[in-house]
């Protein structure tokens, strides 16, 4: 009798942030990032020479959670969120243990994407949800078998989710999603007229 089954399966947990305390309140967060990227000379002048559309702090701050502490608290719901992620993934993290590398804001206008990339050195990923108008970008997650698939036919239409070559998740407001860190992502162009706003993160095995 034949038997087939689904391998090598890539997990994405998806979440409420507030399923985790602190709570977070999202006009808070949304008014405590446009400030920060107002007073953000550096992030500026670091998006305008690199192309960014928009603003991140990606590049120029690494001090959020002691800048702001509606950060911190966010930082502390995410330990719990990533602590559940990585127990569904069933590492063993020996005497050691996923830890906060770094968070950063994204506020992307009309218009603006984040082109396709992985964060390398990095065990988790995740972006939480600030701001997302109608028509913002979802974000897409790409096959990570997809280079090797150059002679296959594409998938139907409606095939499964699983077999399905890209997918396109769009959160709510207060979504936290995580991935795996080798896992290519982006984000596509924003068609809202409005900015959409995340806060995303990395963590490392410590």
């Amino acid at each position: 009798m034949s038997q087939i089954r689904s391998l090598f399966a890539t997990r994405l947990y998806r979440a409420a942030l507030s399923e985790h305390a602190p709570a977070i309140d999202a006009d808070e967060m949304a008014a405590s990032c446009y400030s920060i990227a107002e007073d953000d000379e550096a992030g500026q002048d670091w998006c305008e020479q690199n192309g960014y559309p928009g603003y991140t702090s990606y590049a120029s701050l690494t001090d959020l959670p002691w800048r702001f502490p509606i950060f911190g608290d966010l930082v502390k719901s995410l330990d719990v969120h990533v602590a559940a992620f990585a127990e569904d993934l069933e590492f063993d993290l020996g005497d050691r243990s996923l830890v906060l590398e770094d968070i950063w804001i994204n506020i992307l206008p009309e218009g603006g994407t984040h082109s396709s990339h992985i964060h390398p050195h990095s065990v988790i990923s995740g972006t939480t949800y600030v701001a997302m108008p109608d028509g913002a970008s979802a974000l897409k997650l790409e096959d990570p078998r997809l280079p090797m698939m150059m002679a296959a036919p594409t998938r139907r239409k409606d095939c499964r989710e699983e077999l399905r070559p890209f997918i396109y998740e769009t959160p709510k407001v207060g979504d936290v999603l995580l991935w795996e860190s080798w896992l290519r992502h982006e984000v596509p162009m924003n068609m809202s007229e409005e900015e959409r706003i995340s806060v995303s993160f990395n963590y490392k095995w410590d």
